[in-house]
């Protein structure tokens, strides 16, 4: 074997080589992503599954709160927890709201959590209401007292139900509230989620 055709043999080998490491690279990452996504989807609730439990919280269908649970599944993906409460909120001027409820995370079992902060209310009296958060991004479920500043501008409403985010780092609840409770709905400032009741907004 002359010289020239040694360095094509060689040249080939190597070109098969690399072809051959390539594809093993390739294979790999798309290993590792589909494992990535199934680990995702065992940690968090899809779609269908927050709506049948929104809908049973309710105790109520409406085409509002299936297009915002649609919306907050477009906008932040899917929760890795939710929590079912209920609020009494009051109003003079500027309201108040106190709540209460049992949050429950894909992987990490149910904790009682309370909250209270200012709320959007700019008119007299009260109302006690049901409310349902969906929970983004929380790593452990004692991460969810602190304070939650509301998002600006981020309230929406659709066909009698509303929702509006806040916001601590990368952590996002969105609670939805229906018909009477979207009064004072839109949080001012912040949430803030403690472990035992309080009546101290601050």
């Amino acid at each position: 074997m002359d010289h020239r055709t040694l360095t094509r043999v060689v040249t080939a080998m190597k070109k098969t080589t690399f072809l051959r490491a390539a594809l093993a690279l390739l294979f790999a990452g798309l290993t590792c992503t589909a494992q990535a996504q199934s680990q995702s989807n065992e940690d968090t609730y899809d779609q269908e599954t927050m709506l049948q439990a929104a809908e049973g919280f309710f105790g109520s269908t409406t085409e509002g709160l299936a297009k915002l649970i649609e919306k907050a599944f477009k906008e932040q993906g899917r929760p890795n927890g939710y929590i079912k409460g209920e609020e009494a909120s009051g109003a003079i001027g500027v309201g108040l709201r106190y709540g209460s409820g049992e949050m429950t995370l894909k992987k990490g079992g149910s904790r009682k959590v309370y909250w209270t902060g200012p709320s959007l209310g700019f008119d007299l009296g009260g109302n006690a209401s049901k409310v349902f958060v969906l929970v983004y991004h929380l790593p452990s479920a004692d991460r969810i007292f602190q304070r939650f500043p509301g998002v600006d501008g981020s309230f929406y409403y659709v066909g009698g139900a509303g929702i509006n985010y806040q916001q601590r780092g990368a952590i996002i609840l969105a609670p939805i509230r229906l018909g009477v409770g979207l009064r004072a709905g839109a949080s001012v400032g912040y949430m803030h989620y403690t472990p035992d009741k309080t009546w101290n907004p601050f």
